[in-house]
């Protein structure tokens, strides 16, 4: 079993890739807005997704969970 630090040192920069990619989808999202005009193009289940991606990241920011974060999403997720 690892330790605290030992998980922080074998997934730091997986978990940094990932972030920077949830990210990159976000700003390419709102860009794509910004060249349409405004939000009122976008279709109801783009911002459907959009919601259920950003409820994501406050599951996985939440400092002291009261389930596991991974079980969080997946009942999150099972709602598309």
């Amino acid at each position: 079993m690892l330790s605290p630090t030992q998980v922080v040192e074998a997934y730091f920069l997986e978990s940094r890739h990932q972030l920077l990619e949830i990210a990159a989808y976000l700003d390419r999202y709102d860009a794509a807005v910004a060249r349409a005009g405004d939000r009122n193009g976008a279709a109801a289940a783009d911002e459907k997704k959009l919601i259920l991606i950003r409820r994501a990241l406050e599951i996985v920011a939440e400092g002291k969970p009261a389930r596991e974060r991974t079980i969080a999403l997946l009942e999150l997720f099972a709602t598309v």
